[in-house]
């Protein structure tokens, strides 16, 4: 790794493990694949879930007697996420690209097809080895979820209700006119942006001088939480939600570290959370630090809005649920009542039961919502 490497694949044969990353692999294909491997393992193989990209063509090229991939999230976006990680370690057993859209893609994710879902699972079994986290790190502490209501407050409430009723007459108008399907993009915004009103109207209109309910349930479990002597990890998929609580932080003078895509030094953070008793919180952007984390110091999980992924929702909470820690981890998932956040949850329990949730997903789970669903999500 690094600029100064030495590009010498002459060099392998005198190791027996050549680590590398998956950004030096795609600059280098040209060298590694001139080496045969006795193993070429993928760790957190989702990295090649789209088949059309650079990485994924990149690895395909490897050369090696057999294949490994490692992955705690083998479903992030679609089904196709599945096809490109099983024909890296066992090509044709899923068929062409184009193939697999027409007879497990689209039945699934469009109409939900048991029968179809099935006949995956059975295809790919014989080459997955399930391993439970209770299976494998038996003396973890206990580890407890719930739910965190709020209530929204009068002028959030106002505000919440103006954007639904322009996005709902939008929305059900196109549906009308030109169908579901090419409804779906419209559908999305008005659905992100009311899931970023429920966290905070500030998200969508910076110079909203109101409060928020959730943000304060948000501070009021911050401050308990760390006068009774926690560590909390906060999660949340918006970098402007963090960016309010990182104002609270600052403004109550609390020490925290903070983690979001732009940041440079992971690691640096990671071990100032760690090893630094006085810092007691660490805010966390969900795709920058949804894996590859080790934040046993922490006891106390806060997700701030909720996740179509369960898996990846999951994982979050790994980051401190893992081996090394030695207290019982509480997890709390805040959730706005009356407002989309508390329809999806419910809308997902009816809809995703699908073979242990095969495919939970912001595409996926819109392309299934009927106009019946809608009007509900939307009421």
């Amino acid at each position: 790794t690094g600029t100064n490497r030495d590009k010498d694949p002459e060099q392998f044969a005198r190791y027996d493990l050549v680590v590398t990353s998956y950004g030096i692999t795609r600059i280098d294909i040209d060298i590694l694949s001139s080496y045969y491997f006795n193993y070429v393992i993928l760790d957190e193989s989702q990295a090649i879930k789209n088949p059309d990209s650079l990485i994924a063509k990149s690895v395909q090229d490897l050369k090696s007697r057999y294949r490994l991939i490692l992955t705690g999230t083998p479903l992030e976006n679609s089904t196709l996420d599945l096809w490109s990680q099983m024909s890296f370690i066992n090509p044709g057993l899923l068929g062409p690209v184009k193939y697999f859209k027409e007879e497990f893609q689209l039945p699934i994710e469009k109409r939900g097809d048991v029968d179809k879902t099935r006949k995956l699972n059975l295809i790919i079994k014989p080459f997955i080895m399930r391993r439970q986290k209770s299976q494998v790190a038996k003396d973890l502490p206990e580890k407890f979820e719930s739910v965190k209501f709020s209530q929204m407050t009068p002028e959030q409430e106002e505000k919440y209700e103006e954007v639904k009723s322009h996005y709902r007459n939008q929305i059900l108008d196109t549906i009308e006119k030109s169908g579901i399907k090419n409804s779906q993009m419209l559908l999305l915004q008005g659905l992100t942006k009311l899931r970023q009103i429920a966290n905070h109207p500030k998200l969508v209109e910076p110079e909203y001088g109101g409060d928020s309910g959730k943000m304060e349930d948000i501070t009021y479990m911050i401050d308990a939480a760390i006068s009774e002597g926690h560590k909390i990890l906060i999660f949340s998929q918006f970098v402007k939600h963090l960016s309010l609580v990182k104002k609270f932080l600052e403004d109550e003078k609390i020490d925290f570290t903070y983690l979001d895509g732009s940041t440079k030094d992971r690691q640096g953070q990671v071990e100032k959370f760690q090893q630094n008793d006085d810092i007691k919180v660490f805010l966390i952007s969900l795709k920058a630090g949804g894996l590859g984390l080790n934040l046993t110091k922490a006891d106390y999980v806060f997700l701030l809005d909720p996740w179509w992924n369960p898996a990846i929702e999951q994982q979050a909470v790994d980051r401190a649920h893992r081996i090394g820690q030695e207290n019982t981890v509480f997890t709390y998932k805040f959730i706005m009542r009356n407002t989309v956040e508390e329809k999806i949850l419910a809308l997902q329990k009816n809809k995703l039961k699908l073979a242990s949730d095969l495919i939970t997903t912001e595409e996926s789970f819109i392309k299934k919502l009927t106009t019946d669903d809608i009007s509900e999500l939307l009421s």
